[in-house]
């Protein structure tokens, strides 16, 4: 089985769509948060997501839009009430069997609290391997990855819609997970397809 991963779209519509064409072909994608940007939302992007049956979950900025903070972003009139209502319902971790493999959803960490921006460089990363998972797929940081910690292959897909970074971290991305084999490829790309 092929899964399509895609993370921190930020309400950039054309860049979903460019990782939605390389993912042509996968059997499933996933998106691990943050599909909408602090205060802003984005029918186009939620409504891509519902159309192509892309499970979800919710990152920082979901949290933060639908929170006390956001009462006054979310009552705009031209926010899709039902695209709004479904990214609120969606969790913010999934823990999925695919194949012969467990694969926990996350948007930041896998402990409490959740939020910090953990790279591969960082002393914390090693605890990334203690999700209880074959595959763990995080997002948050935009910075991609795919690699092994113990018996856990970790995957960030990086930023399908706003990339942060220098050198590959400069481009979107997204990621492809095949559950066969139990690797994962980054791909790279601009928005301008």
């Amino acid at each position: 089985m092929l899964i399509g991963i895609v993370s921190d779209i930020h309400c950039n519509v054309a860049g979903l769509r460019r990782a939605l064409q390389l993912l042509d072909g996968v059997d499933e994608i996933l998106c691990l948060g943050d599909s909408i940007y602090e205060f802003r939302f984005s029918n186009d992007v939620v409504s891509l997501l519902r159309e192509r049956n892309v499970i979800t979950i919710g990152g920082n900025h979901e949290h933060v839009f639908f929170g006390p903070h956001g009462v006054r972003a979310l009552a705009a009139e031209w926010i899709d009430r039902e695209h709004a209502q479904w990214l609120e319902q969606q969790p913010h971790e999934r823990l999925l069997r695919r194949d012969h493999l467990n694969i926990r959803m996350i948007h930041s960490t896998p402990w409490e609290p959740r939020g910090e921006y953990v790279f591969p460089q960082s002393p914390m990363f090693a605890r990334m391997a203690e999700c209880d998972a074959d595959v763990l797929l995080y997002g948050h940081t935009h910075h991609a990855i795919a690699t092994r910690l113990g018996g856990t292959l970790i995957v960030n897909p990086g930023s399908a819609g706003d990339a942060r970074g220098t050198g590959e971290n400069a481009l979107l991305s997204c990621a492809i997970l095949d559950t066969e084999t139990t690797e994962a490829r980054i791909l790279r790309f601009s928005d301008a397809g």
